[in-house]
């Protein structure tokens, strides 16, 4: 079995800078000189509101070790709202990558133009970061297998109009109130979106290991080491939702597969 050796490790960075403040303050710590860790590769959007989290979340999956999005200062975007929209997604994506454990390995932070001398010191400390971190687990042959499984999950999850609207929406409700003209808490809001992602990634991981072949409730929740009630909780949910069917009784237990879209 291969060993990963930590002591030779230098990260893989993947850097989403936007095109009007970040990525002409990298061009400022090129032209100026300014030392900064080599192993980041650039990719220039033309906001950092126009990242998608499936683009992380594949990077992730694909070994990358560490990604930052870099985009304007609060206030001063190119397309007015477009880093508070990064802000929101973000957090979002952070929030699904902590339950597999990896949602240090992302980072959004503000440069201008005008910082070479920020940038540079934003990417040193990313980087020093993920060195103490150490490689993506992805690397790991024992684990790879499992994590790629928990990375499909994530990436039905973010492709599924349910939580995208939810997190579109975050301001609004917020700032304005919901279909009722009732104004939510931020507290409230936090705690919505968060059982919203728990539930949404454990109802991909039941659509996920139920594609091909019927299970029945105690060997999914076997599977996934979840609880056998919260397991038959979800497939009532994605029963009502049009997304899994009874496949067959196997000796009077019901085995459930989901429904595949025509394509």
């Amino acid at each position: 079995m291969e060993e990963i050796d930590c002591m030779k490790f230098v990260p893989k960075i993947l850097g989403f800078l936007c095109n009007w403040c970040s990525y002409a303050g990298a061009d400022l710590a090129g032209v100026s000189r300014i030392q900064y860790s080599p192993n980041i590769r650039i990719i220039r959007v033309m906001c950092s509101g126009r990242v998608d989290p499936i683009f992380i979340a594949e990077a992730l999956s694909r070994n990358i070790d560490g990604v930052l999005v870099l985009g304007c200062h609060p206030g001063d975007c190119h397309y007015i709202s477009g880093n508070y929209e990064a802000e929101i997604k973000m957090k979002m994506l952070k929030k699904l990558l902590k339950i597999i454990g990896f949602a240090e390995r992302l980072q959004l932070d503000w440069v201008s133009a005008a910082e070479g001398n920020r940038f540079a010191q934003l990417v040193n400390k990313f980087n020093e970061h993920i060195e103490n971190l150490g490689p993506n687990p992805v690397r790991n042959k024992k684990l790879k297998k499992k994590l790629q499984s928990d990375f499909d999950a994530i990436k039905s999850v973010l492709r599924d109009s349910r939580l995208r609207i939810l997190v579109g929406r975050e301001r609004k409700i917020i700032n304005e109130g919901n279909a009722y003209n009732e104004r939510i808490p931020i507290e409230k809001f936090e705690q919505i979106l968060d059982d919203t992602i728990q539930n949404e990634f454990e109802r991909h991981k039941i659509l996920q290991i139920i594609s091909e072949n019927g299970k029945s409730v105690p060997e999914i929740s076997k599977e996934i080491q979840l609880a056998p009630n919260n397991v038959l909780n979800h497939i009532v949910s994605l029963r009502q939702k049009g997304l899994v069917d009874l496949h067959e009784l196997n000796e009077e237990i019901p085995l459930f597969i989901s429904i595949k879209e025509d394509k």
